[in-house]
């Protein structure tokens, strides 16, 4: 049976390293507020001029010399991000012609915070299509360029990066080999987008904006929906939490993570966690995680994976993968 296999992971963060106390010097905050209601102790910011590709770039570079695969290697390209360098072209694109990779697709898909689930599981499903057989799968964001540097219930959580992987296709891996991308669950609800959301754009105001959010309904939906989606994604697998060795959450903040492992049952144990390091990169959280926990020898043949994520939309989903 053939399945999307993740051959290897790669990330990058910027050079300039945020400290809470950062923010102590221009906001109404201390380094003990922000850590004891998110978890976050640092972050990292995009230097002036470095943009949302240049850190897709580095990422994708980074999963493809772990995979051992060159440029005409790849299929296609699939990026998530809400914030892009232009509104047009995509993202993928720019990525595409900085990695050298001279054929197959390129395209930009956004679901803010789920979005690298979102894009994993597009992936997949080309994949089990034979629609391609090797494909670059980038999360990546440069939040700091849409925060109000005056609300200091959202200024102090988000930083930027950029985290990748390149699925491949392998024929075994659903009969002899069991490893590779088992389920997926994807969601929307549209009636929820005015609890996050950046209010700024091309065909409304003709600017970029400020993230907006209402942080105390989001962390209710958010516990609620990422417990179900993983829940579901492991059912269609014909799997159960109890079965899962890891699980590579959404790094939003620890609140939302403890209370959701706390549903699934799922001991501290077995979380990877880098809120504390990086924030919330939103799409890039997710393969953040992963390439620092591969990069870690964390994950070992054969081991059950569940990831999740919520995002603007609002917009959640999860995938189950055997390592």
């Amino acid at each position: 049976m053939r399945r999307s296999v993740i051959i290897g992971t790669g990330h990058y963060l910027p050079e300039r390293v945020v400290p809470n106390s950062w923010f102590e010097d221009r906001l109404d905050t201390t380094d003990e507020w922000i850590r004891s209601r998110s978890g976050i102790e640092r972050r990292h910011f995009a230097a002036e001029g470095q943009t949302t590709s240049d850190l897709a770039i580095r990422a994708g570079r980074a999963a493809m010399e772990k995979a051992g695969i060159g440029p005409e290697d790849l299929d296609g390209v699939v990026l998530a991000t809400s914030t892009p360098d232009f509104t047009f072209p995509a993202v993928a694109t720019m990525v595409q012609a900085g990695l050298g990779i001279k054929r197959g697709f390129a395209y930009d898909v956004q679901a803010v915070c789920a979005g690298f689930v979102f894009a994993l599981a597009n992936a997949d499903a080309m994949i089990r299509a034979g629609l391609a057989s090797r494909v670059l799968v980038i999360g990546s964001e440069t939040f700091s360029r849409i925060m109000d540097w005056t609300d200091r219930s959202t200024c102090v959580l988000f930083g930027d990066g950029a985290g990748a992987v390149v699925l491949e296709a392998q024929e075994a891996a659903g009969t002899s080999d069991d490893r590779g991308i088992l389920a997926s669950d994807l969601n929307s609800d549209g009636s929820l987008r005015e609890l996050l959301y950046v209010d700024g754009g091309v065909s409304t105001t003709g600017t970029a904006g400020h993230l907006r959010m209402q942080g105390n309904l989001v962390f209710r939906h958010a516990v609620e929906k990422l417990a179900k989606t993983a829940h579901v994604a492991l059912q269609k697998a014909g799997l159960t939490p109890s079965e899962v060795d890891w699980m590579v959450p959404h790094q939003a903040n620890m609140r939302i993570i403890t209370a959701t492992a706390q549903k699934m049952g799922l001991p501290m144990e077995k979380v990877v966690l880098t809120v504390a390091d990086h924030g919330n990169t939103s799409a890039a959280s997710i393969p953040l995680a992963l390439s620092v926990a591969d990069s870690e020898n964390r994950f070992q043949p054969g081991q059950l994976i569940v990831t999740e994520g919520i995002g603007g939309g609002l917009s959640w989903g999860s995938v189950v993968l055997r390592w």
